[in-house]
């Protein structure tokens, strides 16, 4: 990850808050808070919303698919390498148009997703489109050399028209 451009923030790492999980977890969503509910951002011109329920810990359902990994809601596990990326969705989202990103559309369970891909940084936003607005639905790194290959398939895909 040594060719990562200039406007992605820095990792939050878990070991700068001394392994306190509870204090690790209310910086994180600080973060989230400022990049999300405290200003709205936009992708493309097209505004960005929040999946608000269900609401755990007092925390929005977009916050948990941020940091944490699983098909139950109310049974995430928190994945520290999203975790320390808390702070990257926003500038991806933001930065759309630069040439070091990947962007796409495709369909999953019938819905409309935007794919955003960071590939020298091995993470993908994706975003989910609903009437006048998009939510951030989730992001997460791809590490898996078969994860890698069904993206780089659908993104040339979507190249071809």
């Amino acid at each position: 990850m040594s060719n990562l451009p200039d406007w992605l923030p820095s990792l939050v790492r878990f070991t700068a808050w001394g392994g306190n999980w509870p204090q690790y977890l209310e910086a994180l969503y600080a973060y989230f808070r400022q990049d999300f509910v405290e200003s709205t951002p936009s992708f493309c011109g097209t505004r960005l919303g929040l999946k608000r329920h269900p609401r755990i810990e007092g925390k929005e359902a977009t916050f948990w698919h941020l940091i944490s990994e699983g098909q139950n809601e109310s049974e995430r596990t928190p994945d520290l390498r999203r975790c320390e990326r808390i702070r990257w969705p926003r500038p991806i989202i933001e930065k759309a148009d630069a040439p070091v990103l990947k962007v796409w559309r495709n369909e999953r369970r019938g819905e409309g997703r935007i794919c955003l891909w960071l590939e020298d940084a091995e993470y993908l936003v994706i975003l989910a489109e609903r009437k006048g607005y998009l939510l951030p639905w989730t992001a997460y790194p791809v590490t898996e050399a078969h994860q890698k290959r069904k993206l780089q398939k659908e993104y040339a895909a979507s190249e071809k028209g």
